[in-house]
């Protein structure tokens, strides 16, 4: 015989399932929205008229607009750190795994409207400072556990000093989204974040790792072409 609990299971996880679905509704459009026209272009309003809602049902999820933005970002820094980890993970080597890093950022790329950190920083200080702490903290542990690794492989210099160069690195990185080239729109972020990678790993390369930048660089153009 049913019981009155299990009635309530079955009504209460319907909906409950229903109220779920439709906050991830909601973070998934904002998101689009906001890597395609920045932040602070895309209000509340639309962002409910696109998903054919109230304004006031977002406002059941989310307090404001900040809190939004937080949730988003905090879901696209877990997605982030745990393609890092995988990427490490099945590389051939530090080379390697730095050309599939640079493949998942090439394709966020190809999707973000440039304003969006610049948009992040001037109007939501306190998630842009979450953001940078994520990559002053995992980033910059995945950039120097790499170059780590391409020392004892060979293929990174020994003489280099590992903390400098990784700060470099994450400076670069930075560096995509401030470039004034790059925000004015007169050069595509992919052809910055190439040029930026190719100049990186030449840099700190020996003979041995070098020919691993022709093997993976020939790889990609087969792809493209």
């Amino acid at each position: 015989m049913e019981t009155i609990v299990t009635r309530k299971v079955s009504i209460v996880l319907p909906r409950f399932k229903e109220f779920m679905n439709m906050k991830e509704r909601i973070q998934q459009k904002a998101e689009e929205l906001f890597w395609r026209y920045g932040i602070r272009s895309v209000t509340m309003d639309e962002i409910a008229s696109q998903l054919g809602i109230s304004k006031k049902t977002i406002y059941q999820f989310y307090a404001d607009k900040d809190a939004l933005v937080k949730d988003i970002f905090k879901g696209i820094t877990d997605e982030n750190k745990k393609k890092c980890t995988y990427f490490r993970g099945i590389a051939e080597n530090a080379i390697h795994e730095q050309y599939l890093s640079s493949d998942s950022a090439q394709e966020i790329f190809s999707n973000i409207n440039h304003s969006l950190l610049f948009d992040l920083n001037r109007f939501h200080p306190n998630v842009f400072a979450e953001f940078e702490k994520f990559k002053k903290q995992f980033l910059f542990s995945i950039i120097k556990e790499n170059i780590v690794r391409g020392i004892k492989e060979g293929l990174f210099r020994k003489d280099i000093d590992v903390n400098i160069i990784t700060w470099l690195k994450l400076e670069m990185i930075s560096g995509v989204f401030h470039n004034e080239e790059v925000i004015t729109g007169k050069t595509k972020p992919n052809k910055f974040e190439n040029e930026m990678k190719d100049f990186f790993l030449h840099g700190i390369c020996t003979e041995k790792g070098i020919g691993f930048i022709s093997k993976y660089k020939q790889q990609r153009q087969k792809k493209s072409a």
